[in-house]
């Protein structure tokens, strides 16, 4: 039964291609809110709005389990979707948590006090609004003492990234690196906190050097993913059937998100 994967464009599909080869037999609802991408440059309250615009239109095609396959909306709504606003019967998650705990070394569930961990000198490259949050800062507090993270907010690259203007973006990463290694000369990790970001995860590790560890989201959240479901096999909703929906020009998304996943897309208005 259907799973929504919502981003406010397509850096989620990044997140997609991960958890339908994981779970090839679960059908997924993809949600790009094209119309108002990019969320990172919203403030808190605009980006929630969205969000919860997005996250019931999933519900509405029959996905009682949502992943926020966006940073942004993961570390500036999020939190305070689940607190005032989903319903019992549902559920939202976040992509996050499955990153801090593969670089803390935790397994899912692990509750334990936070702990001393191998890494001390974290890079996070963010868009702006997941920077201002603060929000992974938080979620590794939880977990992990003792490591400093230095937070690098990546203006302009989503917008590249969605344009497909490769150059631009890449300019861009070798820009932003350099402005992190200013502030942290030699991080041992680097964390890519948008889902657009693992397509360019190569010159991220180039720009960085050899010696630096790169965290991507995706096969992480993917593996979450499957051990949430075998542990709470009565999320999966109703919905039967693939789909990708968003709020800006089908046409128009569909080719960038087949130029995207390298395979054909058909996006319809959500």
């Amino acid at each position: 039964m259907a799973v929504g994967v919502f981003d406010s464009g397509l850096g989620g599909l990044t997140v997609l291609d991960a958890v339908s080869k994981r779970l090839p037999e679960v059908p997924f609802v993809y949600f790009a809110d094209s119309a108002h991408a990019p969320y990172g440059v919203r403030d808190a309250d605009d980006i929630y709005n969205l969000t919860t615009a997005a996250v019931d239109r999933l519900w509405q095609a029959g996905c009682d389990l949502v992943i926020l396959a966006c940073n942004t909306a993961s570390a500036a709504a999020l939190r305070r979707m689940q607190e005032n606003w989903v319903p019992r019967d549902k559920r939202v998650l976040g992509v996050f948590v499955p990153l801090i705990e593969a670089m803390t070394e935790r397994q899912w569930g692990d509750n334990s006090p936070p702990r001393e961990v191998g890494v001390q000198h974290v890079a996070l490259f963010a868009t702006p609004a997941t920077v201002r949050s603060r929000a992974f800062q938080r979620e590794l507090a939880f977990r992990a003492i003792g490591v400093d993270v230095e937070a690098q907010a990546c203006g302009g690259l989503v917008d590249a990234i969605e344009e497909g203007d490769m150059i631009l973006a890449e300019a861009l990463v070798r820009s932003h690196v350099d402005a992190l290694k200013r502030k942290m000369p030699e991080p041992e990790a680097a964390i890519l906190g948008c889902t657009h970001y693992p397509l360019m995860e190569d010159i991220f590790q180039e720009a960085l050097g050899p010696d630096v560890t790169v965290y991507s989201q995706a096969n992480l959240v993917a593996e979450s993913l499957a051990d949430y479901l075998r542990r709470h096999p009565g999320m999966v909703g109703p919905g039967t059937e693939s789909r990708f929906l968003t709020t800006g020009d089908p046409r128009k998304v569909s080719g960038h998100a087949t130029r995207f996943l390298r395979r054909e897309i058909s996006f319809e208005s959500a």
